[in-house]
């Protein structure tokens, strides 16, 4: 039996957890996981299609490694996830070379699915029935992501309805979670030897009783970082601002896509919240948590911005200081409410914006960066220096794993471990510090 699995995974923290999902059910049903796909009698692509970007490079790695089926052992090639969910039948006659379509409701069946394509059993080769699968605790799952550091998916889908997105009709309404099975599985990955665990979701504010759930994980041992990834500011409590305030495993993070602060721009991304209300929400959680590090992400072009709208979030980043900020350029994402809309910004300005924005938000990173020369802080240590000036790599608190800067370090430590680092140099978005 053909029995040797590789897995691809593409996009967001959010499709690494699936990813990860797979690779348990794949173990448990007695396949083989390989680490090259070379080696591969079966290859499984975990896709995204957010964004136009996104769709490109999940159409490229399917391309490439379905190569594999002509240059070495491999015999079938599946292709998971958000690309066949959104774009269904159209797939099939696209990429023949493609044995198997599995949508974001059929990732969970993977073994089987697996068992009847062998034996021939499977009619359809597209299988995307609608709805997301929503995991519990009980699920297998085999960690990916290196070192003492992973993520919990607390909730599926989003009832935003934001005029650009995707999401809902790829993921379908939201759907949380119960408390005791996301705390089961944050007990499970402590047991394991996870002591940074990252929270994630489509709107991870809006899962109802986080604060009461921050609080019972804060008491888990083994655990000493807890961090919020993806928090939709409608939903930003004033419990749950307590809660980050006042536990102390509770990093004082908050990532908070905000878009834009044009009332005008966000009004037509269907955001419902205005600037007013957004600069309320960040002066109350500098207020309550004077340490906190506040990450955003933007979009730029949106279809009716003007050179004034543009004038306005320059401003307003300008002032906030973000610790960190991320940007897309905006484009048109089939059957989305923001594809018809009129005033389409051509790709040149829209290239100009991202650019003077990303220049600021860099001048601002670095004088950040710099106040914080000579501090000590505690690094976690995330392995082998992407530097080669440098031994190892690792995070502080206010860095989020693969989206912020690292700590550079000149010292040998245990991988997985947290030290007292003292910054020695700051660089524009990274550090270099020495192991007290």
């Amino acid at each position: 039996m053909t029995n040797k699995v590789y897995i691809e995974s593409l996009g967001c923290s959010k499709n690494l957890v699936d990813s990860e999902v797979m690779l348990g059910l794949l173990l448990q049903g007695g396949f083989e996981i390989v680490y090259f796909p070379e080696k591969a009698e079966i290859i499984i692509i975990n896709t995204c299609s957010f964004v136009e970007n996104a769709t490109n490079e999940a159409i490229e790695t399917i391309y490439s490694l379905s190569r594999e089926k002509d240059q070495g052992v491999c015999q079938y090639l599946i292709v998971c996830g958000c690309l066949p969910q959104r774009y269904g039948s159209e797939l099939l006659k696209e990429m023949p070379e493609v044995d198997l379509f599995l949508g974001t409701g059929e990732f969970q069946n993977i073994s089987s699915h697996i068992d009847k394509m062998i034996s021939g059993k499977i009619k359809e080769r597209m299988l995307n029935s609608s709805g997301t699968f929503l995991m519990d605790d009980k699920i297998p799952r085999a960690l990916i992501s290196p070192g003492s550091s992973s993520y919990i998916k607390i909730a599926e889908g989003c009832s935003h309805k934001c005029t650009y997105c995707t999401i809902p009709s790829i993921r379908g309404e939201y759907q949380q979670r119960t408390q005791t099975s996301v705390l089961n599985e944050a007990i499970k990955l402590a047991e394991q030897g996870i002591e940074e665990i990252n929270l994630v979701a489509q709107d991870t504010s809006r899962f109802k009783g986080l604060p009461v759930l921050l609080k019972k994980m804060a008491k888990i041992d083994g655990l000493k970082w807890i961090r919020l990834l993806y928090c939709h500011p409608l939903n930003m409590s004033e419990d749950l601002i307590k809660v980050i305030s006042e536990e102390e495993k509770v990093c004082k993070y908050i990532d908070i896509p905000l878009q834009h602060i044009a009332d005008r721009v966000l009004k037509r991304m269907g955001r419902r919240i205005n600037r007013e209300q957004t600069e309320n929400l960040i002066l109350k959680m500098k207020a309550k948590i004077p340490d906190i590090a506040l990450r955003t992400t933007m979009i730029l072009g949106f279809p009716g911005e003007t050179d004034k709208d543009f004038e306005e979030l320059l401003g307003f980043v300008k002032d906030t200081k973000f610790d960190s900020l991320g940007a897309f350029v905006y484009s048109d994402e089939e059957g989305t409410a923001a594809s018809r809309l009129k005033g389409k910004i051509p790709k040149k300005i829209k290239k100009v914006r991202f650019k003077e924005l990303m220049r600021l938000q860099a001048d601002i990173s670095r004088k950040k960066n710099s106040a914080r020369k000579g501090k000590e802080i505690d690094v976690l240590v995330e392995g082998i220096s992407i530097n080669k000036k440098y031994l190892l790599q690792g995070r502080a608190e206010f860095q989020a794993p693969e989206v912020d800067g690292v700590v550079y370090l000149t010292d040998n430590v245990p991988i997985g471990s947290f030290v007292k680092v003292k910054i020695k140099h700051s660089l524009t978005y990274d550090f270099v510090g020495r192991v007290l």
